[in-house]
C-alpha cells in the first residue's frame, strides 16, 4: 500500500503546529529559562493550538472542549436502572475532550468549558507543554479516573459495553532525561495502574504518550479483541522524515472510538497512513488488564 502523500501532508501539519508553538515563545521570550516568559500561558496556548489542529480534521459532529464529565446516578436509555447503586460523580478540569455534541446534549456551557454526560465522550487527552518527572504517572492516574466515569452500556444487557474513550498524553516535546528514557517512562505509566483494589481494563489504559517533536509510545490493539489480560507498548523514535507518527496515532485512536461497531454502524474512513514495514524501536512489555472494557 501507498499513502506516501498523507504521511506526506501530516507531517507538514506537525512541523507548522510546532513552529506556531515556538513563535509564541519568539515573541514573548523568557530571560531566565526556555519558553515563554509566562509559563500559564504558554501552557494554554499549546493546549490551543492542539485544539485548534484536532477540529480542523475530527467529523463535524465531534466538539474538542475543556471541561468536566459528569456521571449521574440516573435511569439511562429506556428504562436502565445499572446505576441505582451509584451515587453523582464527575471528573476533575480536563484539558481536552472529544466529545460527540451532534448525538449527545451537553449539561452546560460556561465560556470556553462545557459539563457533560459520559456517553457522548469519545477521548480525553491531557495537554503539556513539556514533559517533566513527576508528569506521567499522575496524568495516567488522571486519565484512569475519567475514563472509569465513562464505562456505559449499548443496550439494556450491563455486559454489552461500548468501547471508552481514547485516552493520550500529548506535549511539544520532553525534558525527561533518563538512561533508557522510553523505559523509564514506560514503567511510570505501569505504576499508574498498580492499585491493589482495582485492575484497569484495556480502554483505561492510556493510549498514548508522545512528545510530538521525538517520540511515541503506543498502546497496541488486541488480537483477538476478546478480554485481554494485558497490553502491549511500543516505542517509536520519530525520524527525520517521520513528524507525522504523533498526530496520525492521535487522530486514529479517536476515529477508531468515533467509528467503532458499538458507537455506530458506519465505515471508518481511510483517513491516516503509517509506513508499511515500518517496524517500532522497541517493545516496552506489557500492562496487566481486565479485559477490553
Amino acid at each position: 500500500m501507498d499513502g506516501q502523500r498523507i504521511r506526506d501532508y501530516w507531517s507538514q501539519e506537525v512541523n507548522a503546529l510546532i513552529e506556531s508553538y515556538q513563535q509564541f515563545a519568539t515573541l514573548i521570550p523568557s530571560s531566565s529559562h526556555r519558553g515563554s516568559a509566562h509559563h500559564g500561558e504558554d501552557g494554554r496556548y499549546v493546549e490551543d493550538l492542539l485544539k485548534e489542529y484536532l477540529k480542523r480534521y475530527l467529523p463535524k459532529g465531534l466538539e474538542v472542549i475543556t471541561g468536566f464529565i459528569l456521571r449521574p446516578a440516573v435511569k439511562t436509555g429506556i428504562n436502565g436502572k445499572e446505576r441505582k447503586n451509584e451515587t453523582d460523580q464527575h471528573s476533575t478540569q480536563l484539558d481536552l475532550i472529544i466529545f460527540d455534541s451532534e448525538r449527545y446534549p451537553i449539561f452546560k456551557r460556561f465560556g470556553d468549558s462545557c459539563i457533560v454526560p459520559p456517553e457522548g465522550v469519545i477521548g480525553i487527552i491531557s495537554v503539556k507543554k513539556h514533559f517533566h518527572d513527576n508528569d506521567i504517572k499522575k496524568e495516567c492516574e488522571a486519565l484512569w479516573k475519567a475514563s472509569k466515569l465513562c464505562q456505559t452500556i449499548h443496550t439494556n444487557n450491563k455486559n454489552d459495553k461500548i468501547r471508552g474513550p481514547f485516552l493520550a498524553l500529548v506535549s511539544m516535546n520532553s525534558h525527561i532525561e533518563k538512561k533508557n528514557t522510553e523505559e523509564w517512562i514506560f514503567n511510570k505509566i505501569n505504576d499508574a495502574y498498580q492499585d491493589k483494589s482495582e485492575k484497569p481494563t484495556f480502554d483505561d489504559l492510556v493510549g498514548i504518550v508522545v512528545s510530538l517533536k521525538e517520540w511515541s509510545i503506543f498502546k497496541t490493539r488486541p488480537t483477538p479483541k476478546k478480554n485481554p489480560t494485558k497490553a502491549k507498548y511500543i516505542y517509536l523514535k520519530h525520524k527525520d522524515n517521520e513528524a507525522h507518527l504523533g498526530l496520525q496515532f492521535l487522530l486514529t485512536g479517536l476515529l477508531s472510538v468515533f467509528y467503532d461497531e458499538t458507537r455506530r454502524n458506519i465505515r471508518r474512513p481511510g483517513f491516516t497512513a503509517f509506513p508499511s514495514g515500518r517496524n517500532h524501536d522497541k517493545s516496552l512489555g506489557n500492562i496487566d488488564c481486565n479485559g477490553l472494557r
